[in-house]
């Protein structure tokens, strides 16, 4: 056995080495533990993001389909017209641009045009009426109806489709034609005359859509210078819908 003593010198040089290495080691392992924790909360960002994004992707699309559903629930999309104005020039015109739409859109389309109208213009209405029966000669299925009421020339156009209904607390209103007919005793007599026509042709409308139930001298002296007004029951027994809805 050697008695021969370890050089200080030496040995302290070795354990500084070995410090030296071991605070190396440590750094080196901190270093790969910190980027390993960066890479693992960049994957986690990635992560989060994309949940987000499918997240946003899904809300984008449900409300997509929601408001494409919403509009494809439209009237319109299921060929349904509400009248609710006067019968009019402009009222009339809306409603046959419509119309025509679907004429072209969709040809041979059932079509449901509902009224709930005061009437109005006499002229205009018949100009719709005889347009609604175009597009039952072109093939198109019509059906009328009216919630509310159907006044007056709203309910001459009631008549003006295949299948006539009203709700079953709707009334309808008829009446003779109003004038406001002045001027020269001729000029007046000329209108009064046009005025008669118009209503004999309006009193022919009701009683053969009626199916022979009213006949025009019944309807005449019903209407004559007063307001009538018939209920869903009423109306249907007379012939002027063919149903209660």
């Amino acid at each position: 056995m050697s008695n021969t003593a370890a050089d200080p010198t030496k040995t302290n040089a070795e354990i500084a080495k070995l410090q030296a290495e071991t605070a190396e080691i440590m750094a080196r392992l901190r270093r790969e533990d910190e980027k390993a924790r960066a890479e693992v909360a960049k994957l986690e960002a990635e992560r989060e993001a994309e949940e987000l994004r499918v997240r946003q992707s899904r809300i984008l699309t449900e409300r997509d389909e929601r408001e494409e559903g919403e509009a494809l629930a439209a009237n319109k999309y299921h060929h349904v017209y509400y009248f609710t104005r006067k019968v009019d020039e402009a009222s009339v015109s809306s409603c046959m641009d419509a119309l025509t739409t679907w004429h072209r859109t969709s040809p041979g389309c059932e079509i449901t045009i509902i009224f709930l109208s005061p009437g109005g213009s006499v002229i205009d209405g018949l100009a719709l009426y005889d347009f609604i029966q175009d597009l039952r000669r072109s093939g198109h299925r019509i059906t009328t109806g009216t919630q509310g009421y159907a006044a007056s020339m709203a309910g001459v156009l009631l008549q003006a489709g295949d299948v006539r209904f009203m709700a079953r607390n709707a009334s309808i209103l008829i009446h003779e034609i109003s004038s406001l007919a002045w001027g020269k005793a001729g000029d007046i007599e000329d209108e009064l005359e046009f005025i008669h026509k118009l209503q004999d042709r309006i009193l022919g409308i009701f009683a053969d859509r009626s199916g022979g139930k009213a006949s025009v001298d019944f309807l005449r002296d019903k209407w004559k210078r007063k307001d009538w007004w018939l209920m869903s029951e009423e109306a249907l027994e007379l012939g002027l819908v063919d149903e209660i809805r």
